[in-house]
């Protein structure tokens, strides 16, 4: 780790005095079973042949045991085979790490490992968040307690929780499914707020590591801004969301590179808009991206709504028929009619049933969202709040490796995987929260 440099900071309070930061690092290290060996035979495989990928995984295993990172999360992990799972779950365990895997569903062959070191967390739970989707694709989530060095803070009733999620995102084969990676992301907002809420626990740090297969142009990557997350490597880096091309983290199966991997921060005393309303923010700039994309100005996708309305307002069969013709809507992994209803009843601001031209323009062409937060610097998740001090992070340093990805450059040389291993490392912060009353 001593090749990184840049600091970052994504945090407002008062540093911890620990020596030792915690690093984070997240790997789709991709699996023997989709890493192909031939291009002119596509069903050749690393999976038949045992020397190569026992090979390549004991390579990445050394690399991840020299680097040894606090948190390690990975993906495409070949939970299916008893060798590879048995060879990681021994090496990592002799290391002092604690393990958690979780196979996708339908027995797709591959899944996530999850990795916390016992000198630095104590593991309070671990759940499963199963989508049940077109991808079967699944996430994992750990709460998880700071033991030394970071005891001293007791005294001082500083909290030292938080949460770790490990998830391996849809890859988008056509526009269609961007939706399905967007409803798999807010399943997972979801369940961390519906988790704090149900264990009655104050706002934690949370953590996303993971493959979101999109890009920082994506409709994903504006979703979790607009949820208060910031991305720890662009952080670190002082990259704006405007600079989309400074890093690529994967080579895709089309030969196409791009920055894909992502350790996401959220801090407790971060605001954020209401899920919902981010939601829908991305459904509309899902709209307005196909509405662009099928060469539409702002009038001719105006008309394009109306269809055969006979006045200068889109109706709601002619919105419903507009999302039928972009592909949103009318498939198994479309909007369903309840979502569907849900962005009608957003975008028809005045109620009066018909989206008139001005509405058009403030819910999808050119939209001008009330700033509504949820803000937990005003409260928490009851109207009963008191202050209290916790603990969040701010980010010290990151790299990508190989080093040439951070350039925007792909190493031809590079085999361990199509996706290069990022690492984040994170100081602890003391913060002022608001919590629950008992």
């Amino acid at each position: 780790m001593g090749r990184i440099s840049r600091n970052g900071s994504c945090a407002i309070g008062s540093p911890i005095s620990d020596p030792n930061p915690i690093s984070c690092t997240t790997f789709n290290i991709l699996a023997p079973i989709y890493k192909r060996l031939n291009k002119e035979d596509q069903s050749c495989r690393e999976s038949d042949f045992r020397a190569n990928w026992l090979n390549r995984n004991h390579k990445i295993l050394d690399w991840l045991l020299y680097e040894r990172s606090s948190i390690i999360c990975l993906q495409e992990f070949w939970v299916g085979n008893e060798e590879l799972v048995d060879m990681y779950e021994t090496r990592l365990g002799n290391a002092g790490y604690m393990n958690f895997k979780l196979a996708r569903t339908n027995n797709r062959g591959d899944g996530l490992l999850t990795a916390v070191h016992k000198d630095y967390f104590r593991v309070l739970n671990h759940q499963e968040l199963l989508f049940n989707d077109i991808g079967d694709r699944v996430a994992q989530l750990l709460h998880v307690e700071l033991i030394a060095p970071f005891s001293q803070c007791r005294s001082n009733n500083v909290r030292q929780e938080m949460l770790i999620v490990n998830t391996h995102l849809l890859f988008p084969h056509d526009s269609s499914l961007c939706l399905v990676r967007l409803n798999q992301v807010y399943k997972i907002c979801q369940y961390v707020e519906t988790y704090q809420k149900e264990n009655k626990l104050n706002p934690l740090p949370v953590i996303l590591c993971g493959d979101w297969n999109g890009s920082k142009r994506g409709h994903i990557y504006k979703f979790l801004r607009s949820q208060g997350f910031v991305s720890s490597y662009d952080t670190a880096h002082q990259y704006t969301d405007a600079d989309a091309q400074k890093w690529v983290s994967h080579r895709n199966h089309r030969g196409n590179i791009c920055g894909v991997d992502f350790i996401w921060l959220l801090n407790p005393n971060r605001s954020r808009k209401l899920l919902k309303t981010s939601w829908t923010e991305a459904v509309f700039g899902m709209f307005k991206y196909l509405l662009r994309r099928a060469s539409l100005t702002e009038n001719d996708a105006f008309a394009f709504l109306k269809a055969d309305s006979q006045g200068d307002y889109v109706t709601y069969a002619g919105f419903r028929e507009a999302l039928r013709q972009l592909n949103l809507i009318g498939h198994c992994h479309g909007l369903s009619v309840e979502e569907t209803q849900e962005l009608w009843v957003q975008a028809d601001i005045d109620g009066n049933g018909v989206l008139d031209y001005k509405e058009f323009q403030q819910r999808i062409w050119n939209p001008t969202w009330s700033e509504k937060r949820d803000d937990v610097s005003n409260k928490a998740w009851e109207d009963d709040v008191v202050n209290m001090n916790t603990i969040g992070f701010s980010v010290k340093n990151a790299a990508l490796f190989p080093t040439e990805v951070e350039k925007g450059m792909w190493p031809e040389d590079y085999s361990l995987s199509d996706h290069a291993r990022l690492t984040v490392v994170f100081s602890p912060v003391k913060m002022s929260c608001p919590s629950l009353l008992s």
